[in-house]
């Protein structure tokens, strides 16, 4: 079980696992075992609503960082996500096909999204932000959409 960076704005709690590394838009990345497991932060998955289905690219894609991974359909919003790396996908998430809400109950949990082959870990994760990184921009930006409530 991951610690959380945590912080409340407004009525809204949100927490940044710290084992982990995200991109600026909230895409986390945590290598397991020589392969790397991604999925969306807390933060994404609140703003986004409840997610009704997730599109998630087939195994054996290849993605640059910044490629389209995933495309996530909630009742507010439908939203595509980008890789946070350079890699091939090994595993989809079966639940992203019969139980895609599992991103609101579990984002850091169950509710991950892909699994890729990644060839040089450290370099990717060098491009990434630290939690703590991540968790300042996400703060200003929970913040900024609290204002135009």
């Amino acid at each position: 079980m991951p610690d959380f960076l945590e912080t409340t704005v407004d009525k809204f709690t949100f927490k940044v696992a710290t084992d982990r590394s995200y991109n600026a838009e909230g895409v986390w990345a945590k290598e397991e075992n020589g392969l790397v497991r991604i999925g969306l932060s807390d933060f994404v998955q609140q703003r986004s609503g409840d997610v009704a289905f997730a599109d998630v690219k087939p195994a054996g894609t290849v993605l640059a960082a910044g490629d389209e991974v995933a495309a996530i359909e909630t009742i507010k919003v439908n939203i595509t996500y980008t890789s946070p790396v350079n890699g091939k996908i090994v595993e989809v998430n079966p639940s992203m096909e019969e139980a895609p809400e599992a991103i609101n109950q579990d984002p850091y949990g169950t509710g991950w999204l892909a699994v890729l082959e990644v060839a040089d870990w450290d370099n990717e994760r060098a491009k990434l932000l630290e939690p703590q990184a991540y968790f300042e921009i996400m703060q200003g930006q929970a913040e900024e959409e609290t204002k135009k409530l």
